[in-house]
């Protein structure tokens, strides 16, 4: 689904990813666990699109290069990232933000777009899946949202907009274990042999929850190493000083 190869980012002169090579097969979730300053945000910021950072190497989604699509396209393409500190948008309705992105989606496709009854139909019933209440989502995108809420309202988008590529870019920050429990079950609610996963996050206690295929160590912009979910206890135990 993605190879990603060579790598290299650099933002205000600074280099942040230094030769990475990555691919994530269909079907497949991977984790990717490093230091503060790794790049692991910027990997997770140039695979979505974000503007800014001087890029070279290749990405290649579905058999496409990924370097050439815009941000819209590549979400009408099925790549969702949930981050790491979601925004608050005042006047901006969450219910109206969820049906316009699905419908934009849809109408990229040619699919029929949703009505407001056959929409409500569908959050709601994923809402109260994730413990969210629907006073929720009728609020403002994220305003006055706990952290918690705000990472738990992150993943009702995924659930709702069933992207191919996922990426997680620490979504387990600040989460106590119950949100963290809710979350991780949201997340394997939605693998299948369809759709593939990057998850991004610093603990290895996200990883009991959520079983990735292949865990991987990034320092200093590259993977270091590469294996098992064995590889993230030995990571909890050693740290990352041990893999320099």
């Amino acid at each position: 689904m993605l190879k990603i190869e060579n790598l290299k980012a650099k933002i205000d002169e600074r280099h942040v990813l230094r030769g990475l090579n990555l691919e994530i097969k269909t079907g497949e979730l991977h984790a990717i666990m490093g230091p503060n300053g790794s790049g692991k945000s910027t990997l997770s910021n140039v695979l979505s699109g974000k503007k800014g950072y001087e890029i070279s190497g290749r990405i290649t989604y579905e058999n496409q290069n990924l370097l050439e699509l815009g941000i819209e396209e590549r979400a009408h393409k099925g790549i969702f990232l949930a981050f790491q500190y979601p925004l608050e948008i005042p006047g901006v309705n969450t219910n109206i933000f969820l049906k316009s992105a699905l419908n934009a989606i849809k109408k990229s496709k040619g699919e029929k777009e949703l009505d407001a009854i056959e929409f409500l139909k569908i959050v709601k019933e994923k809402a109260l899946k994730l413990n969210l209440g629907e006073e929720m989502l009728s609020r403002q995108l994220n305003v006055g949202f706990s952290g918690g809420e705000k990472k738990k309202n992150e993943i009702l988008q995924m659930s709702v907009l069933n992207p191919k590529f996922s990426i997680l870019d620490e979504t387990d920050s600040g989460l106590d274990i119950d949100a963290l429990r809710i979350v991780s079950d949201g997340v394997n609610s939605l693998r299948n042999k369809k759709n593939s996963f990057l998850i991004i996050t610093h603990y290895q206690r996200l990883l009991n929850y959520i079983k990735p295929d292949f865990v991987h160590v990034l320092i200093n912009g590259k993977i270091i190493k590469s294996g098992g979910p064995e590889l993230a206890i030995e990571l909890e135990k050693k740290g990352y000083e041990s893999f320099n």
